[in-house]
């Protein structure tokens, strides 16, 4: 262990009159006297005060904004206003230098767009680090809560040769010469001289691999980097995202339903308590943010508000149709205000729906299922009307959809003739048919991804600022 105190330990021991040795970054020196620092360990920093008369001058001097310092001092009761306690200074070490004339996270604010051409160095700031620390107990509450249920944690290729949304939105895995690339005799790549003999991709979801899995260890759930290609610059879009995605043998839809909704309360509750002091600090910023905006463009809710409306509310289960005829009746639809109108049965809800019925309508986070089988992928389980599939979507407000899941179809004919009319090659999936051949179950699983999620709980508006180092068209720096 280091021989030094982390400032998150110091601010809740409050140990007055202890002898101290605390390392940080310098985020305020003001009148030669009194250094702010942080080391990372929590939201706050702690002031630390010099005695002028007992330092060189030339070396207070050299201290900027950014430079790294170690401080050896005594914990005091602070005489100031904004913090319990202080450190009053008996030696002071520079670490590392910071150049003043070209560091760029400055003590003022500063627009997220900038942040982000300083993604290196934009875990600095307090907004940013906030969510960063939100994002690692997230992904600690995910993992807990499912060791905790007896689901067995599953790492599924990141390379793979399927499609398991269809959407063909994929990067593709090569090490061809694209110099020289070889070609068959009717001009196609010949991916046969490829590394893998075939032609690879990132994969979009781990899904697949982690039914297989449930179809012999019971529950299982993945939670890994997943990549998709599709040329979106909005808000809600990265190319490289991470997901959550647990599968269950013997589970059907309501199972499914019921997991998910505890699922999701169990890690916003934890974060909500392991992470006091952030979403403080987050909800605050957002009501001023807010305050600069249309009053029809601002939240209904708080930050904090919002995310007691969901550990607090009972998620509303209706099916799509009903769903439909609630939207297409509504004032917002029939007065022309919706960007997308609800008019034909069987279109794919947009975010305006999503939010409409969980914000105006029910006013509680809804559950959205059975789908028109045409909009939903082809490993959803088919229900009798022959229309719709067994699939649900979690609403939630200021976000739309944050979870999709169904019960998948474990019946090999009506698979088979499923992937067959969405023009899926079926030698790809011989393992996956292969699960329907030999003890086929019913079976279900959802997909959460944890981008939405933080985006959710921080209220952050950019999915770009809740992922350390995003990867969207045309970027791919750090």
């Amino acid at each position: 262990m280091p021989n030094h105190s982390e400032i998150k330990n110091l601010l809740e021991n409050r140990e007055i009159g202890k002898k101290i040795v605390v390392c940080g970054w310098v985020k305020t020196f003001r009148s030669n006297r009194f250094i702010n620092i942080n080391d990372g360990s929590c939201i706050d920093d702690i002031q630390c005060v010099i005695d002028l008369d007992s330092f060189n001058k030339e070396t207070l001097s050299k201290i900027t904004t950014g430079s790294s310092i170690r401080v050896k001092g005594q914990i005091v009761e602070s005489q100031g206003r904004g913090q319990n306690i202080e450190i009053h200074v008996d030696n002071l070490e520079i670490l590392g230098l910071s150049h003043p004339d070209n560091y760029p996270i400055q003590p003022k604010k500063h627009s997220f767009e900038f942040l982000r051409e300083n993604a290196h160095l934009r875990a600095r700031t307090k907004t940013i680090s906030s969510v960063l620390r939100i994002r690692s107990k997230i992904s600690y509450a995910i993992h807990k809560f499912f060791n905790d249920n007896n689901f067995y944690y599953i790492h599924t290729p990141i390379v793979t040769v399927s499609d398991a949304e269809g959407a063909g939105e994929m990067f593709k895995v090569t090490t061809l010469d694209l110099k020289k690339i070889p070609q068959t005799e009717n001009n196609d790549i010949d991916f046969s001289k490829d590394f893998f003999g075939k032609e690879t991709n990132l994969t979009v979801s781990g899904q697949l691999e982690a039914e297989a899995m449930a179809l012999g260890m019971g529950k299982v759930y993945t939670f890994g980097p997943t990549f998709r290609a599709e040329n979106s610059n909005t808000s809600r879009h990265l190319a490289e995202f991470w997901m959550i995605e647990p599968e269950m043998a013997f589970y059907e839809l309501t199972d499914n339903i019921d997991l998910a909704e505890s699922f999701i309360k169990y890690v916003i509750e934890y974060v909500k308590i392991e992470c006091e002091n952030e979403i403080n600090f987050l909800s605050e910023r957002l009501t001023k943010e807010e305050q600069s905006m249309p009053q029809n463009q601002r939240s209904e809710l708080s930050l904090k508000e919002r995310i007691n409306f969901v550990i607090k509310n009972d998620f509303v289960r209706i099916n799509y149709t009903d769903a439909f005829n609630i939207l297409k009746n509504c004032k917002p639809n029939k007065k022309g205000k919706f960007k997308f109108p609800v008019k034909e049965w069987g279109i794919d809800f947009q975010s305006e729906h999503e939010r409409f019925l969980v914000e105006k309508h029910f006013k509680s986070p809804v559950v959205v299922f059975d789908y028109p089988a045409k909009i939903k992928a082809f490993y959803m389980r088919l229900n009798e009307d022959k229309k719709t599939v067994r699939a649900m979507d979690i609403l939630f407000p200021g976000i739309g959809e944050i979870v999709g899941g169904s019960q998948r179809e474990e019946r090999l004919d009506i698979l088979e003739n499923r992937i067959k009319s969405m023009g899926i090659d079926k030698k790809e999936l011989w393992w996956y048919l292969d699960l329907r051949k030999f003890g086929s179950v019913k079976h279900s699983g959802f997909g959460l991804g944890l981008e939405r999620l933080i985006l959710f709980i921080t209220g952050m508006g950019n999915i770009r600022d809740v992922i350390p180092f995003p990867r969207t068209p045309k970027n791919a720096d750090f």
